[in-house]
């Protein structure tokens, strides 16, 4: 069959109202992983719900679980012959708490909402509706070709909202299984609304914690301001020394060398501030000298999530004896995360601000990782996704979040290209998490048409 029926199957798909009805019932499964009780719902949503998806599309399923894992995992596999390339899918079925009391009247995280033209509910971003959506595709192909003409695989994961711990022992538990020529999935933003976007990897985030004990307790400060040092005032200042007054980091450690060429060659054509919420950046913050696209996509961030000293909801006339902050550094790769936190210190005693403590957060460090530019299978998806939609597809050499993306560039060895099905308006991890559903209906055209070309002129093994 051609690919135009193929596209064209899937997206009737969508227009009947059955992609809508089999995301609604898999959105009302509360998979909070952030949240222990929980823990049934995240093994439900494989076993009642993907299983069967894929086991009638003519994969062989299994759940596994790891030791250091929050949540399970699915392996899918389904192997037309051993000559054909081999494709790996990735998906998580968990979300963030659902928030439920502070949705607008009307809306549930637990119930798809339609209002305004718009998605409701929790995980139709991130990331239940995507990975639906390219599971979606594959039914178009196999039911409109009768194969897929290429080797499928598919891990789902349920911790990905913890920070995924345990996918990394489990991806190399499990190498063979899931090896594959490249990783073909679905999460985070496009560009904007109305750009099909791809992008080849993620920004690393490494969060580290800053604080200083001064004292048992607090001081008066009328008796005692001018005579004791104030850690808050001590702080603020050892902030200052890592990042100035315009977002520009200070420590060499944490920044790369340069943009490379082929990095800010396909960014030249990524313009960030094109959609609604570009209004919002601000032209002279972040490290001078590169565009907007570059500072998110090609250079690093460093932020400070929290600082606390006092009693913030209730100021009292005393000097606080102890003040904290929390800093994050999003990076891209050429930096090494755990050089971060020795720089710092040396950087602190350069200053002067020895009494300033550091340390790692609990958080798990996310590797940074890009796919070259360059490479074929880049270039084979990206001229796919434009045939498809007729519109020009931005090439992302990263996303400027995290993902734990490593455990299949690093430790499975392949490249990766992601095709994400939602925008950077969607509120995933807030309340109202939503999207149009045009991107979604885009997004499986693209699928379909990159599974189509796939299995009918894929790229160079």
């Amino acid at each position: 069959m051609s690919r135009d029926a193929t596209i064209r199957h899937a997206t009737d798909h969508f227009d009947s109202g059955a992609f809508r009805d089999t995301l609604a019932r898999r959105l009302a499964i509360p998979t909070e992983s952030q949240n222990p009780e929980r823990a049934a719902e995240l093994e439900r949503y494989l076993a009642d719900e993907m299983m069967p998806e894929l086991e009638a599309l003519g994969f062989a399923t299994e759940i596994l679980h790891h030791e250091k894992a929050t949540g399970p995992f699915l392996i899918a596999e389904r192997i037309e012959d051993g000559a054909l390339p081999t494709v790996l899918g990735y998906g998580h079925g968990d979300v963030v708490r659902g928030q439920d009391e502070m949705w607008d009247e009307g809306l549930s995280p637990w119930t798809l909402n339609e209002r305004s033209g718009r998605w409701y509910g929790r995980g139709v971003a991130d990331n239940k509706g995507q990975h639906c959506a390219n599971i979606a595709a594959l039914r178009a192909v196999l039911e409109t070709n009768g194969r897929l003409g290429f080797n499928a695989k598919y891990l789902i994961e349920m911790g990905e909202e913890v920070g995924s711990p345990g996918l990394r022992e489990f991806c190399a538990d499990h190498r063979d299984r899931l090896a594959a020529d490249a990783l073909i999935a679905s999460d985070g933003p496009r560009l904007t609304a109305e750009r099909p976007t791809l992008f080849l990897g993620s920004r690393g985030g490494v969060n580290f914690d800053l604080w200083i004990d001064a004292r048992e307790g607090g001081r008066h400060s009328g008796n005692w301001g001018g005579l004791l040092s104030n850690p808050a005032v001590q702080l603020a200042h050892a902030i200052a020394t890592l990042v100035g007054p315009t977002g520009q980091i200070r420590i060499p450690e944490m920044v790369p060398h340069d943009v490379p060429e082929a990095v800010r060659r396909v960014l030249a054509d990524c313009d960030v501030t094109a959609g609604p919420e570009g209004a919002e950046i601000e032209a002279d913050w972040g490290e001078p000298g590169l565009t907007p696209s570059e500072r998110v996509f090609g250079w690093c961030a460093l932020e400070v999530l929290a600082f606390e000293a006092g009693t913030p909801k209730a100021p009292v006339n005393a000097i606080p004896p102890r003040a904290w902050a929390r800093l994050q550094l999003r990076f891209v790769v050429d930096v090494d995360p755990f050089a971060v936190i020795p720089a710092v210190r040396r950087h602190l005693d350069r200053h002067g601000l020895g009494m300033v403590e550091v340390a790692l957060s609990k958080e798990a460090i996310f590797e940074a990782t890009r796919l070259d530019p360059d490479d074929p299978w880049v270039s084979w998806a990206a001229t796919s996704m434009s045939e498809t939609t007729g519109k020009r597809t931005a090439i992302l050499p990263n996303l400027g979040g995290s993902l734990p993306n490593d455990a299949f560039s690093a430790i499975l060895g392949m490249r990766t290209i992601w095709v994400p099905h939602s925008y950077p308006g969607c509120s995933q991890h807030a309340p109202n998490e939503h999207l149009p559903p045009e991107i979604i209906r885009e997004g499986l055209a693209i699928m379909a048409g990159l599974y189509h070309d796939l299995g009918h002129a894929p790229p160079p093994r």
